[in-house]
């Protein structure tokens, strides 16, 4: 296979990057050549071309404009030229699509042509498409930064041909591919609602080199500082207004602890002619270091080599320190990673993608990125706790060299790319449907998943396969290749609210059918004013679907909100699972519910349906089914009693499913089970 990659802004050069030498050269530089050198490593993948615009700055460096450039083994940069010769930013480029686009035909009319493109920001995306519809080259979108978010008061006429450029992209792209559970579920979903079928979370790897060279970090930072051994507080950022690093310099200078105890070191990009948007926050920075009077307590150097910042990192863990990331918004935080990676604690914005990657490492602190005081607290307790942050930071630092890999990014990214316009081929006659639960149903062990698999390689043909899970249909996917777990033929998500099926490119669709159904009766708004008013507390934004309103709470609170809207004849139900989570959906869906209109659509009786779960946000269907199975980690939450069809497995997880299946489903050539007595366990 042969990919190409389509960035346009920024100086994208081979390693070393001077990053945050322009506005535009930042983390989605790094994010493109290390998805890139990844693939190549991979024995299915021949080539990889990284294109990007050619421009001529004196200022910048030559090498932006050689027509080509290698990476490493496998992996080039090819540079288009159009007659405008100097450095674009990325407003300024939008003018110049018409001529990058017929420099791009171009290209690729000359071949040899890539079996695959992936577009990085909506410009590129439009280069994408043109080539997709001459040459029917299947393409891949990462918006990386989507431009809804940035919507003022006052109607912004370049923003908005931006967001118009990347609804295009979204509606347009075989796949999108985005990094944060934020992206996939709230802005995506936002933008173009079909979207979200076609939309697979990835997590990045690391790009920053190890180190444990001391010397480059102190070389920095020691002529800024009074005592240059106090412990850190790191932050590394372009200098853009969204970073937040002002804020960030004010939380310092408004807490007398952190200036007594520890130096903060900003490394803002690297400073321009002095007529740059970059070189106007750079002098604010500095200002307000002055005005504060913070001289000698805060190191804010005007420039830095690319092997400074792997340094800083390994001088942060090495003093005790403490990394932050402030930013207002942040599409993902590839610092956040490279942090954690490194061993130091993190403090980090509650805005965007830094929640996943907390999660996903269970370490760090977030943030309002606006409440100083907060941000002042949560630097001196990631500071105050060094013993328990030690530990904690190890074990951070092991999850997160796991978690965030480029390798798996490659393998993963080139599985999507193999699916492409491809349906898998569902049940030729279906006579079961089998609705299963995956966390801790079908998970949980990866040698009973190895073994679902092949049972469900081998009842393929007979046996209709749905998930039903509380997740989001993006996230499902992801933790079902985590598991090596098959792609089903329907995913019920969003605790039974939204069903989604391939359509014959083998793209998901939601299904409008089961929508219109159960919006009969759902008032949203009045729901949210209703649990509002109860107390409840929020889940993250991206948690909150059309038909679904996700909280916390105890089982009394879950019952005090489903007293107020029945009583308010708000359309909605309450599901209290996990001890703690409260999700309000319409009356008219659920696990059961969605599992009926699979069975209906495929002509089965529901005495057809095979219920597995282990949760309270099961019970519906487990209850309803006339054939269901408890794995023997089931939760106590989930006590039902006794009852014909409802087999209670010895074994947990997917080997308790299987046991299940084995007295619920018979063979092919085998009758239906007929039961005269209660099941109560798997033999």
């Amino acid at each position: 296979m042969r990919i190409m990659h389509v960035a346009l802004g920024g100086c994208l050069s081979a390693p070393p990057v001077s990053y945050g030498v322009t506005e535009d050269t930042g983390g989605h530089i790094a994010y493109v050549l290390g998805a890139a050198v990844a693939q190549a490593h991979l024995p299915a993948v021949q080539r990889v071309d990284i294109v990007t615009r050619a421009f001529d700055d004196a200022r910048l460096g030559a090498q932006y404009a050689v027509p080509e450039e290698i990476v490493t083994d496998g992996v080039m940069i090819r540079r288009l030229s159009t007659a405008r010769r100097a450095y674009l930013e990325k407003e300024a480029l939008e003018s110049e699509l018409p001529a990058l686009t017929d420099a791009f035909l171009e290209m690729l009319e000359s071949g040899p042509r890539p079996d695959l493109l992936h577009a990085h920001f909506s410009d590129a995306a439009e280069l994408c498409a043109a080539a997709a519809e001459r040459f029917g080259i299947p393409w891949l979108f990462t918006p990386h930064s989507l431009g809804a978010d940035k919507r003022g008061a006052e109607v912004d006429a370049e923003l908005e041909r931006r967001i118009a450029r990347e609804a295009r992209a979204l509606a347009r792209a075989d796949a999108v591919i985005v990094s944060s559970r934020d992206e996939a579920e709230r802005q995506v979903s936002n933008l173009v609602p079909d979207a979200a079928g076609r939309t697979f979370r990835l997590n990045p790897g690391r790009t920053q080199p190890a180190t444990r060279d001391l010397g480059p970090a102190h070389r920095l930072i020691a002529p800024h500082l009074d005592a240059p051994e106090k412990p850190v507080i790191l932050a590394i950022a372009r200098p853009v207004e969204k970073k937040n690093l002002a804020g960030l310099i004010d939380a310092y200078a408004g807490c007398a602890t952190l200036r007594e105890t520890a130096n903060l070191v900003i490394v803002a990009g690297i400073r321009g002619d002095g007529t740059t948007p970059g070189d106007a926050v750079f002098r604010d920075l500095q200002d307000r270091v002055a005005a504060a009077g913070l001289a000698g307590r805060v190191a804010l150097p005007p420039d830095h080599a690319p092997e400074d910042i792997p340094s800083l990192y390994a001088l942060a863990a090495a003093r005790s320190g403490v990394f932050v990331n402030p930013a207002l918004h942040e599409p993902f935080g590839l610092t956040v990673v490279e942090a954690a990676q490194a061993g130091v604690p993190v403090v980090a914005t509650n805005r965007g993608g830094p929640p996943d990657i907390l999660r996903e490492i269970g370490h760090g602190r977030l943030v309002s990125p606006t409440d100083h005081a907060a941000l002042a607290t949560a630097l001196r307790a990631a500071l105050d706790d060094a013993a328990l942050t030690e530990a904690a930071t190890f074990a951070a630092r092991r999850r997160a060299e796991g978690a965030f890999s480029w390798n798996r990014w490659a393998a993963r990214s080139l599985a999507i790319a193999r699916r492409v316009g491809r349906a898998p081929p569902g049940p030729r006659d279906p006579g079961w449907l089998l609705a299963s639960d995956i966390d801790d149903t079908l998970t949980g062990s990866r040698q009973a998943a190895r073994r679902f698999a092949d049972w469900r390689s081998a009842r393929s043909n007979d046996v209709l396969f749905a998930v039903a899970t509380g997740r989001t249909v993006s996230e499902a996917r992801g933790v079902l290749h985590e598991w090596d777990l098959p792609e089903p033929d329907v995913f019920v998500t969003s605790v039974g609210t939204e069903i989604w099926r391939h359509d014959r490119c083998g793209a998901l669709r939601l299904d409008d059918a089961y929508a219109a159904r159960i919006s009969r009766g759902w008032n949203r708004e009045a729901a949210i004013a209703i649990c509002a008013a109860q107390g409840l507390t929020a889940q993250a934004d991206y948690e909150q679907r059309q038909w679904k309103l996700s909280y916390v709470g105890s089982p009394d609170a879950a019952r005090r909100a489903a007293a107020a809207l029945d009583a308010a004849g708000a359309g909605a139900r309450v599901i209290h699972s996990h001890g703690r989570l409260i999700d309000v959906i319409p009356e008219r869906a659920g696990k059961w519910a969605a599992a009926c209109h699979v069975a209906g659509q495929a002509g089965l009786g529901f005495d057809r349906i095979v219920c597995a779960g282990d949760s309270g946000n099961d019970r519906d269907m487990l209850e309803a089914a006339t054939r269901a199975i408890l794995p023997a980690n089931a939760r106590r939450e989930l006590s039902l009693p006794p009852r014909t069809g409802l087999v209670r497995a010895r074994a947990p997880y997917a080997d308790g499913v299987l046991q299940g299946l084995e007295r619920l489903i018979p063979k092919a050539s085998d009758p239906a089970p007929v039961f005269d007595a209660d099941i109560e366990a798997a033999e």
